[in-house]
């Protein structure tokens, strides 16, 4: 564990105070290791946010608690810009001890607002380099360069050519590295200083990952048409066979050593498109093939072997960052598509390859939710980490906008892999840009949970009354935006769309007074819970449905009508087998295929002893009376050796969803 660390878990020792209070100006208490550490040590943490909210939570969870003469280590974190506890109600001041951290304690050489611009997960090479090098008191430009040295080994006053410029951006945006907009700014300051690079597009393809990926993907073929003429010692100059976005050079290094070790991921991985040539024979054996459309059979089996590899090469630990789990979840999901789509032709030890490498990431998943999930709801909510971040994250694209209009897309029940086939047929409809992410669902994954959640903005804890419907999301979706400061007439919600006409939304979007729009689309859902052909007819029913052109229909209403459009999903789903039907009578308040609910321990423990393998999860950030029992593994509560394709319960596909970013190629 980084020193930093234990300066603060040192602080936090267990039966020494009932409660704790601490002023946490930076949000050092959430990062993961820190909190992971703190509840290692059995004591439990409420964020002081929302008065009301605080006090829901406060007064049912704990001073019941202690008005039984019950102990507990509780801490409260006050995150606010100054280190004043005095902004706690008066009760919890007279009642806690005091304890505040920030980073100026931790760095006190290096310049506040740089650092605290950094990801949290970032300081532990910071506070290394701090130690190992001494630099002294710095300023701004000098934190920024020390920063951009030693936390993301960027040095710009060594970037001298296209290929320097090329390794230090793929390396970036291969691994989604995310770097402040400080250091971003410095590192383009000093590369334009040095009269470098004047004619490369620096200001959107160093932060932008999208656009540098675009940038790549235009001068891919112009690359061929040089590869293929190299034979004839006739570099071609020719201009490439379309017109390009992007400004800049159109030839580039791809084949230089540094550059091409990460061509061959970036198409294994479908973050660039193989593209066909008009004489593949002569490119035929070279490594260019990796990007060459010539056999769509070969092209595919070649892709999945890789990917294969990749991703058991890159698997996540049981105490990796929650970063890790998402940025494999996408490559996970791209492999999970072309498996689905290959199945039918893939040679025996394929297969079996997959289906082991699978298991391997159900048992690691698995491991690593039971050691980490339980504090990712208190993770800072930008970027986000789980759905019920998404609104805040939009609500600050108001708050920096004055006359922004955001749009949320929920698409009831889509799977990351699914959303790779919907965004593939969409790109062949409509000119548009997605910025792919992804988030984590709440448990157990279904809608009355997750949904609500990504509606109301909060933990589902807050929202007992309504955890067992979904009636209520127009609401919660509305008080989240008056908490925000809009007007009732500012927040617009429709839901159960997917097919027919798009009368609705055109009305209610053509109203110039609505800024926050919520959407459900439920289409997919309605698709899973009809689903008799696995995996395979959930790809080839959402591929149909996209084509009938309702999505692309819908993205157009909202862009037209000026809509900053963010989609993402309640849950995903993954293809079950049968293991029974617990018979609990009416006692379940929620009977799922791959869940049930219980409201007290007592009476899932009962069923439990059916399914001995069965997970009994903890009311982690749910009402107390709301307990799941998951299904293990890949199995389902239905009707033994049934398939089904459900959602409910623990799996990479169940509990990553997209999060995406939708914007018109020309924009």
């Amino acid at each position: 564990m980084a020193d930093w660390r234990a300066e603060i878990l040192k602080e936090f020792t267990p039966g020494v105070a009932k409660l704790t209070l601490v002023a946490d100006p930076d949000g050092l208490l959430l990062e993961e290791g820190v909190l992971k550490g703190i509840r290692d040590r059995g004591f439990e943490l409420i964020p002081f946010e929302d008065h009301i909210a605080f006090r829901f939570a406060y007064e049912s969870k704990f001073r019941s608690r202690w008005d039984r003469g019950e102990h507990t280590d509780l801490v409260v974190v006050l995150r606010s810009p100054s280190s004043n506890l005095n902004l706690l109600p008066y009760d919890l001041l007279e009642a806690g001890r005091k304890l505040s951290f920030s980073l100026g304690d931790l760095f006190p050489n290096l310049s506040y607002p740089v650092v605290a611009a950094l990801d949290r997960g970032d300081l532990d090479a910071l506070y290394r380099a701090q130690g190992q090098h001494s630099p002294g008191k710095l300023g701004d430009n000098a934190t920024k360069d020390f920063a951009l040295r030693h936390v993301f080994e960027i040095a710009p006053e060594l970037i001298k050519q296209p290929s320097d410029l090329l390794r230090v951006l793929l390396r970036r945006h291969y691994r989604g590295q995310r770097i402040p907009r400080v250091l971003d700014a410095r590192f383009i300051q000093v590369l334009r200083s040095g009269g470098l690079f004047e004619d490369w597009p620096l200001e959107i393809i160093i932060p932008n990952r999208q656009a540098f990926l675009g940038f790549l993907q235009e001068r891919w073929p112009a690359f061929l048409v040089q590869a293929a003429a190299a034979d004839t010692e006739k570099v071609s100059d020719a201009e490439p066979p379309h017109k390009l976005k992007f400004r800049g050079p159109v030839h580039i290094p791809f084949d230089h050593d540094d550059v091409r070790v990460y061509i061959d991921n970036l198409f294994l991985d479908g973050l660039l498109q193989p593209v066909p040539h008009e004489k593949p024979e002569v490119l035929a054996g070279k490594w260019v093939t990796v990007g060459l459309r010539i056999d769509p059979k070969a092209d595919r089996l070649r892709r999945l072997r890789r990917l294969v590899e990749s991703a058991r090469g890159t698997l996540p630990s049981s105490e990796a960052r929650h970063q890790e789990w998402l940025a494999f979840a996408c490559r996970w999901a791209e492999l999970t598509a072309l498996w689905i789509g290959s199945a039918a032709e893939l040679p025996e030890d394929m297969a079996h390859g997959f289906l082991e490498l699978r298991r391997s990431v159900d048992s690691a998943f698995l491991a690593w939710v039971q050691s980490r999930y339980a504090g990712l709801h208190n993770q800072p909510p930008l970027p986000p980490v789980m759905v019920h971040h998404v609104p805040r994250a939009l609500a600050r694209d108001l708050a920096e906008d004055g006359r922004a209009r955001v749009a949320l897309v929920i698409v009831d029940g889509l799977a990351l892999d699914q959303w790779i086939v919907l965004r593939d047929v969409l790109q062949t409809q409509r000119s548009l840009r997605f910025r792919d992410g992804a988030v984590f669902t709440w448990l157990p994954t279904i809608t009355s949970v997750s949904r609500q959640a990504a509606f109301a903005g909060r933990p589902p804890i807050y929202f007992p009354a309504t955890i067992h419907a979904t009636d209520k999301e127009a609401a919660l979706w509305s008080q989240f935006w008056v908490d925000q400061g809009l007007n009732q007439r500012e927040i617009g919600c429709l839901k159960g769309l997917g097919d027919g006409e798009l009368n609705m939304v055109s009305e209610m979007t053509a109203d110039p007074a609505i800024r926050a729009m919520g959407v459900v689309v439920d289409k997919v859902d309605r698709i899973m819970h009809g689903m008799e052909l696995g995996s395979a007819g959930m790809h080839n029913q959402v591929r149909q449905w996209a084509a009938q052109g309702y999505m692309a229909s819908l993205l157009d209403v909202l862009l037209n009508r000026g809509f900053k459009i963010t989609i993402t999903s309640d849950h995903g789903n993954i293809e079950a087998r049968g293991c029974g039907r617990p018979a609990e009578g009416a006692v379940a308040d929620v009977r799922g295929e791959r869940v049930r609910v219980y409201p007290d321990g007592t009476l899932r423990s009962q069923v439990k002893q059916r399914f001995p393998e069965a997970i009994e999860w903890p009311a982690i950030g749910l009402p107390g009376d709301f307990l799941p029992l998951l299904a293990p593994s890949r199995l389902a509560f239905v009707r033994e050796g049934d398939q089904v394709v459900a959602h409910g319960g623990i799996s990479v596909e169940e509990m990553v969803v997209p999060l995406v970013q939708v914007e018109r190629r020309d924009t």
